[in-house]
């Protein structure tokens, strides 16, 4: 991104929020599940349907269904915003980014943004093979999961930092303590260490509970003006700060991360001085964090990327508590995509909003003026800085 005068940065919002429920069967159509998400993210908002005039979401491998045949499902009578954006993780903050620059240039007043899918018991991302160049090289080796490609990161961030099991397993371990909090956490029982080393290894150095949780459902947000928002049924959280990148020599295929110059680093070390000066704000002005974590090393290296800690820090600072409900910076307070499950980060959006609003129930933390969300893994990715109004 260019310069730091984004219009729509503080003068759009995020009103309400929409989930369904969270399973491993949800024998639902994914547009049954999209248009109840969106639906209750209307009502939340407390707008009439026939105020949304726009839809947005993204998906993989063809695991959702389109913007406009969800604007039919709900009987939107004029639709002046479309967008159906084909990437996974790296999304959620960047479409919320792009849908509040359409209500800011006028080109609609109410977007719905959501993600849905069957992840469980339809299409897996984790386990359906990813077409591309390079795959007729990757698959006949055996090199074919993401968790082996997002494996290689965590490994050499070890090696090159000392990083150890351990700290990988604060992670998880931090994490779930949330997730008994939350009813609609996939996964509540609690974890320990030991738990955590006698859970089967995946791809070094992964076991299973450093990977997310795939799931059914759906869940959206609704973003409209802040001068809108202020009129609704809940406090707008307001839209302070946001930047996308996209890393050097990325996009021509999943496995093209080979090809990234050092693998400590993921796309928040490149991000991070454009969302702080896009906001005005820092990392010390954040009072808790939502962090993409699709595996557990995700949420140490972005904690460093972001200037949180410094590089090989982060392990040290999740296993001495500061990321707890009462620590220093809490993290992932829905028991992130590891136990709530996986809606490709569209449901640490959504929890962003919920705690921001003061709306998290046991797991609320003790204040929530501002807070910082990351949606990606490697190359690419996105941010949000979003702050109570």
């Amino acid at each position: 991104m260019v310069g730091y005068g984004y219009s729509f940065l503080g003068k759009t919002a995020i009103s309400g929020v929409g989930y369904t429920k969270f399973s491993k069967n949800s024998n639902k159509s994914v547009l049954s599940l999209a248009t109840e998400a969106c639906t209750k993210a209307i009502e939340d908002s407390g707008i009439s349907i026939d105020e949304v005039d726009g839809i947005a979401n993204f998906s993989m491998l063809g695991d959702s269904v389109p913007s406009q045949a969800v604007a039919t499902s709900l009987a939107v009578k004029k639709m002046n915003f479309v967008m159906d954006f084909h990437q996974g993780g790296q999304s959620p903050c960047y479409m919320v980014m792009l849908a509040a620059m359409a209500v800011e240039a006028g080109l609609a007043k109410n977007i719905l943004v959501y993600r849905a899918l069957n992840g469980r018991s339809g299409i897996r991302v984790g386990s359906t093979p990813v077409s591309g160049p390079a795959g007729q090289y990757r698959y006949p080796v055996g090199y074919t999961a993401y968790p082996q490609y997002v494996g290689m990161w965590a490994r050499r961030y070890m090696i090159e930092t000392g990083a150890t099991y351990e700290d990988l397993a604060a992670v998880p371990i931090a994490q779930r303590k949330y997730a008994e909090l939350n009813e609609r956490a996939i996964i509540r029982k609690p974890l320990t260490l030991n738990d955590y080393l006698q859970s089967p290894m995946i791809a070094d150095p992964f076991r299973l509970v450093d990977c997310t949780s795939e799931i059914d459902g759906a869940c959206a947000v609704l973003v409209t003006s802040l001068d809108r928002a202020r009129t609704l049924r809940h406090t707008p959280v307001v839209i302070r700060g946001a930047a996308y990148v996209a890393g050097t020599r990325s996009g021509l295929d999943i496995g093209d991360t080979l090809l990234w110059d050092d693998y400590t680093r993921n796309f928040s070390y490149f991000l991070a001085d454009d969302l702080w000066k896009s906001a005005k704000m820092g990392p010390e002005d954040m009072d808790f964090a939502e962090i993409y974590d699709c595996f557990s090393s995700t949420v140490l290296v972005t904690l460093e990327g972001l200037g949180f800690v410094k590089t090989g820090e982060a392990g040290p600072f999740i296993r001495s508590g500061e990321t707890a409900l009462n620590g220093k910076l809490p993290v992932n307070t829905h028991g992130g995509l590891l136990s709530e499950g996986y809606l490709h980060g569209m449901n640490t959006v959504t929890e962003a909003v919920l705690q921001l609003q003061g709306r998290s129930g046991k797991r609320q933390v003790p204040k929530s003026n501002a807070c910082v969300v990351t949606s990606g893994a490697m190359a690419d990715g996105s941010a949000l800085v979003l702050t109570r109004d």
